[in-house]
């Protein structure tokens, strides 16, 4: 008989198999392959669902960036708009002022110019009466002193209506 190792490896894989089969050791790795076969699947399907939930994220972030950005791009320009107006009502204000400055100036002018000349009207005759004195003391007749008056009279209205035109 021959009986070599060849002959007890086989035999002994055979009851190994046996064993195997006897405690159902194929049907509990095909068990737990299916089970982890579902998991894994289950998984999979979860993880499609995680990658649909975050496009949808994804998207409505996006979305709301866009809102957000056209906000923004709206919020400028009415913030342009309203430093605009802003600067052109100030300009106008500060021209009104300017203005106003300008005329109570002018009226100022006016005002020292009228009371310069008033001034003037006022030496011219003081000057006027001090010769006709000065005249007067150093005892001239009658006729002349009523020729002397008259010039100096007709002179100091030509002078003031000078001064005035």
């Amino acid at each position: 008989m021959i009986m070599d190792a060849t002959f007890w490896v086989t035999v002994s894989f055979f009851i190994f198999l046996g064993i195997l089969v006897y405690f159902k050791v194929p049907q509990k790795i095909k068990e737990n392959l299916e089970q982890n076969i579902l998991n894994i699947e289950n998984q999979i399907s979860e993880a499609e669902k995680l990658k649909e939930d975050a496009k949808n994220i994804l998207t409505e972030q996006e979305k709301k960036i866009s809102n957000a950005k056209n906000e923004v791009k709206e919020m400028l320009n009415k913030a342009n708009e309203i430093a605009e107006k802003n600067v052109i009502k100030t300009n106008e204000e500060f021209h009104k002022l300017m203005e106003n400055r300008k005329k109570s100036a002018e009226e100022r002018i006016r005002q020292l110019k009228n009371q310069a000349e008033k001034d003037i009207k006022n030496v011219s005759v003081k000057i006027a009466l001090e010769s006709v004195e000065k005249l007067i003391k150093n005892s001239l007749d009658k006729s002349k002193l009523d020729k002397i008056y008259s010039s100096s009279v007709e002179e100091t209205k030509l002078a003031l209506k000078k001064k005035s035109s």
